[in-house]
């Protein structure tokens, strides 16, 4: 099978822009991944743009990609728009790599840009919920209201509804983290470590849209979302845009001074109507993933994983192999997840610091990923890495994700 680079990377920083758009966020990235790889509009053969929420806050549906693109001269080249809610963007690395590996074309752009702040903040957490199955979403809601039932947790109660002053996904997380606690003991104290280390690393990450350290005690302390997780511990809303360019190894060849990272691994699946206690898919799509990279968990440097909670970062600790199930709260508590660590995870801030504008989020994390490979994160710079991986998970029906899409990159240069 044919390999696959990605030989540039451009990412604005995570933010709220009241005054920005999809549009300008978008080329603004481009701009940045083009220079960074060395190339031009010209050169591009075809494209993948990633976008959620876009037409439901300004109506712009159907070519996003090709309103974005033709408005800098990137014309007649075929434009692949996709939504594949949180995971849209490594979504369309995923169709991007599997356009080079066909032969269809020898180098293709990647982008996600997403903007979700807007004055009516209502919207804004309502928006969330299309992520999910619509028609279904009240029996989804009171499945999980019966799950939470038979936990033997003592529970303060919510002071607010899903969707009014949280978004709708905290509830499915939550249910999660109950779970967790109520089979393996795991902590709040266990998840605010979790976060806190990831603040710390967004304090590092210039591009983060948190930038400020928090200790543990000041993460337990921040206001409740839901049981038991704090507003610190949850992903914020925000804006932004980030990008790859990919190319073939034929391709490679013609690029001066190139600093390219292999793709070992690209795998997308979604979820299956499980119990709360069936496989995960994180689970089953690692194991894919690792058997088509020829390595396992134990080889993973360092790691992005998609923690719009700081349970879901606990969670896919665990189900992608980095320590066994029911341990990833003594593992972040171990150190082993920070910079210096083991097997550090999230060195962007993850969702939680870095931001989640969701149609952008995947991307990011691959940003941050060959980042690190290419040995140019500053003071947030993992030791020597050689290989990583990044997990994004999407949308949610029943007890877990709608769509996860995993990579596991490789540095290719000297």
């Amino acid at each position: 099978m044919p390999n696959v680079y990605i030989v540039g990377i451009g990412m604005i920083r995570f933010a709220k822009y009241p005054d920005r758009t999809v549009r300008d966020m978008a080329v603004e990235a481009v701009n940045l991944v083009l220079k960074d790889a060395g190339l031009e509009t010209r050169d591009v053969q075809s494209a993948y743009f990633s976008n959620t929420f876009w037409g439901m806050f300004a109506n712009q549906h159907s070519i996003r990609g090709e309103v974005v693109l033709r408005g800098i001269g990137m014309d007649k080249i075929p434009v692949v728009n996709v939504e594949n809610a949180c995971a849209g963007a490594s979504t369309a690395l995923y169709l991007a790599a599997l356009d080079i590996m066909a032969g269809a074309h020898d180098m293709a752009l990647v982008i996600g840009s997403e903007k979700i702040t807007n004055p009516n903040k209502l919207l804004s957490l309502s928006a969330y919920g299309a992520a999910m199955d619509v028609e279904n979403f009240e029996k989804h809601m009171n499945e999980l209201q019966e799950v939470r039932k038979t936990f033997k947790l003592t529970i303060p109660p919510d002071s607010s509804k899903p969707g009014e002053s949280r978004s709708v996904f905290m509830d499915a997380y939550a249910t999660g983290a109950r779970w967790h606690m109520d089979k393996y003991h795991s902590t709040q104290r266990q998840l605010a470590v979790i976060c806190s280390k990831n603040h710390w690393h967004g304090s590092l990450n210039p591009l983060a849209q948190y930038q400020s350290e928090m200790t543990v005690e000041q993460v337990l302390a921040d206001k409740l979302v839901t049981y038991p997780l704090t507003r610190a511990m949850c992903a914020p809303v925000g804006d932004g845009a980030a990008a790859a360019i990919v190319c073939s190894g034929k391709y490679l060849k013609k690029l001066k001074d190139a600093r390219p990272v292999k793709i070992r691994a690209s795998v997308l699946g979604q979820g299956s109507d499980r119990d709360i206690n069936g496989e995960d898919m994180g689970e089953r799509l690692s194991k894919q993933a690792y058997k088509a990279a020829g390595l396992g968990p134990k080889d993973i440097d360092l790691a992005e994983l998609h923690d719009a909670t700081a349970w879901a970062e606990l969670h896919q600790s665990e189900v992608m192999g980095f320590c066994p199930e029911g341990e990833g709260g003594p593992f972040a508590e171990s150190g082993a997840t920070r910079i210096g660590g083991k097997k550090p995870i999230n060195t962007s801030g993850g969702l939680e610091c870095r931001g989640h504008p969701i149609g952008a989020s995947g991307l990011a994390q691959i940003f941050e990923l060959v980042t690190q490979l290419r040995g140019d994160a500053g003071k947030r710079q993992v030791m020597k890495p050689r290989i990583a991986m990044a997990e994004n998970g999407g949308g949610n029906i029943g007890f877990e994700e709608a769509v996860m899409c995993i990579h596991i990159l490789e540095k290719a240069f000297k």
